[in-house]
């Protein structure tokens, strides 16, 4: 999928906001993966990802992308992906996780998780952390 995305610079710095986290996406617990497929593609959504047997689908429709996840964690979450654009462009030049992490923590945020000292100076990591009134985050860096 990676090698597929078509690669740019990096992202439009005339777009709002002054800590760029990425792609956005809003990933759904959901009950019934197919059922759920079913229904968000009568919206107007297609399979962009994901793996149905490993319990999860990404779909998109336009610039919007909604994961579908059964069994796999629990609650929705809004989730972020550094590296990415929501047209699903890779960045040559991007903030990485790591970055984004140490600047939320200098700002007073507390995470849930951390960079996984495993997990290197650079390539996939991720943080989660929740907003005030506990909705979850993921930050996601899977490259």
């Amino acid at each position: 999928m990676l090698q597929d995305m078509p690669i740019v610079p990096e992202a439009d710095p005339d777009l709002p906001g002054d800590l760029e986290l990425g792609a956005f996406s809003v990933s759904l617990n959901v009950a019934d993966l197919d059922a759920s497929r079913v229904f968000y593609e009568a919206l107007g959504f297609t399979i962009s990802g994901g793996d149905a047997e490993h319990g999860y689908l990404i779909m998109k429709n336009g610039e919007s992308t909604i994961g579908l996840f059964h069994g796999v964690f629990e609650g929705n979450i809004l989730t972020f992906n550094p590296g990415l654009t929501n047209r699903m462009e890779r960045l040559e030049r991007y903030l990485d996780v790591r970055e984004i992490a140490e600047r939320l923590v200098d700002g007073g945020l507390g995470l849930q998780s951390g960079i996984d000292p495993e997990a290197g100076p650079t390539g996939p990591a991720h943080v989660t952390l929740s907003d005030p009134d506990g909705n979850a985050i993921l930050i996601d860096q899977f490259f």
